[in-house]
This record gives structure tokens, C-alpha cells and sequence, in this order.
């Protein structure tokens, strides 16, 4: 494990929880983890659960996420969330450019860098998240694909910037799937990504960016993707929704 880099762990919730289910969660990972210094944990609530969250971990080792936001800072952009609403509830995080939002609502690399650029104007910090679907993987596209959201999702951010964004490698076709990129299939892609991040910024630069594996991270094989070179931590969809689970896999970890 790279002792540069601390791991970050970051449960993202998707559309999942009631407040009331969210608080539960909440307080039993509170419970399971305390004490846990090693790892940077972080969890992405819905937007409806945010302030209530916000309080509950407010005396603990958990920090707080968002989904998604917009790239505006206020106007007329109805059912949008902008970076000064998620900090009024403490948010220190947001995902961008999940796969399912380059899908579902069409997000573009050049939006996906609007919207980081916004989001540390308010010095809040992107989860940046990259990947390929199983045809480009098949057709032997991953790393053109990964090169071109990389630099275009990334775009204009300064040395500074990069150093308080976090990138996630999320292979499509592993996320939900229940089917994980293997342990060594994840470091070549991280190894590429930062070396991607290295002809841009330096090795300097490079070598202090957290990368984290996102697709079917699971307490089975939490241990062997982190001890990658290049793994700095998850980002975990489904197995963050069970507070035994997640904790597992913080532990696993370590």
C-alpha cells in the first residue's frame, strides 16, 4: 500500500434510503467505525437525507458527500442542486461524471469539467469517475476511452486543483453487475490513469492523487484491490447500503 496516498473509502447511496433508513445507516456505521484513522471515510447520501446526516455524523470520522451537483452557481435550472447548497449541510464531497449520469442524462466530459471547476470554486472536492463499457473494453478501446474522459473531464483544472481531486475508475460493465474487474485488470488501468495525470502535471503531481476502484467492491475483495499500487481506495455502490458490509470493507482495508 502506498503510504503517499490515504485510502478513501466513499459509500455512494445512489437513489436509495429514506432519511429514516438513512440515519439508521448512518449511526450503525458510526458505531462499527469508530476509530478507524487510517482511511478517509466518506458517504453520498440523497440529496433529501443531506441535512440529517450532516448532523448525525458531525462528531465522528465520517465525512459527507453529495451525488452530483450542477455547474451553476443559482438561477433558473429547475430540480438542480448548486456547490453553495451542498455546503450549507457540510458536504466536503461530490461525485461527478458517474457512469450512470454519462448514460442516463447524457453528462459530457466538457459538462463533467464545468462541474468541477464549480465545485472547487466552493472548495468542495470532486470525485471525478471514469470508465469504459464492456464493448470498448472488448473492442480493446479502454485506455483510448480512459485518455479522453481523463483529460476531458479534467479539463483546466490546475496542479492545485488536481491535488484535491480524487478520480474514480469505475468500469461500467462491473458496476451492479456483480462482476468486478480483477485486482491486477484495475491496476492497469489506474497505472495508465496516472500516468496520464503524470505528462499533464508531473510525477509530483501524479504520485499525490487518490484513484479509487469503483464497480462490485465487496468485503471478499476489498483487500486485494487496495494493496494494488495504484488503488487508493473504493468508491462502492450497493455494498455501501448495508452498514456491516461497508465497515467490512473499510476494515478489509486496512
Amino acid at each position: 500500500m502506498n503510504k503517499e496516498r490515504k485510502l478513501i473509502i466513499a459509500g455512494n447511496w445512489k437513489m436509495n434510503k429514506t432519511v429514516a433508513e438513512a440515519l439508521a445507516l448512518v449511526n450503525d456505521l458510526k458505531r462499527e467505525l469508530a476509530g478507524v484513522k487510517e482511511v478517509d471515510i466518506v458517504v453520498c447520501p440523497p440529496f433529501t437525507a443531506l441535512e440529517s446526516v450532516s448532523r448525525a455524523i458531525l462528531d465522528s470520522n465520517i465525512r459527507l458527500g453529495a451525488q452530483n451537483m450542477n455547474e451553476n452557481n443559482f438561477g433558473a435550472f429547475t430540480g438542480e442542486i448548486c456547490a453553495g447548497m451542498l455546503k450549507e449541510f457540510s458536504v466536503r464531497y461530490v461525485i461527478l461524471g458517474h457512469s450512470e449520469r454519462r448514460q442516463y442524462q447524457k453528462e459530457t466530459d466538457e459538462l463533467i469539467a464545468r462541474k468541477a471547476q464549480a465545485a472547487h470554486a466552493a472548495a468542495l472536492k470532486p470525485i471525478i469517475c471514469v470508465g469504459e463499457t464492456l464493448a470498448e473494453r472488448e473492442a480493446g478501446l479502454t485506455e483510448k476511452v480512459l485518455e479522453t474522459q481523463v483529460r476531458g473531464s479534467l479539463a483546466g483544472l490546475s496542479a492545485e486543483q488536481m491535488l484535491e481531486t480524487i478520480i474514480a475508475y469505475e468500469p461500467v460493465w462491473a458496476i451492479g453487475t456483480g462482476r468486478n474487474a480483477t485486482a491486477e485488470q484495475a491496476q492497469q488501468a489506474q497505472s495508465f490513469i496516472r500516468r496520464l495525470l503524470a505528462e499533464r502535471y508531473g510525477e509530483a503531481v501524479a504520485r499525490r492523487v487518490r484513484i479509487q476502484y469503483g464497480g462490485s467492491v465487496k468485503p471478499s475483495n476489498a483487500r486485494e484491490l487496495m494493496s494494488q499500487p495504484d488503488v487508493d481506495g473504493a468508491l462502492v455502490g450497493g455494498a455501501s447500503l448495508e452498514a456491516r458490509s461497508f465497515a467490512d470493507i473499510i476494515k478489509n482495508s486496512i
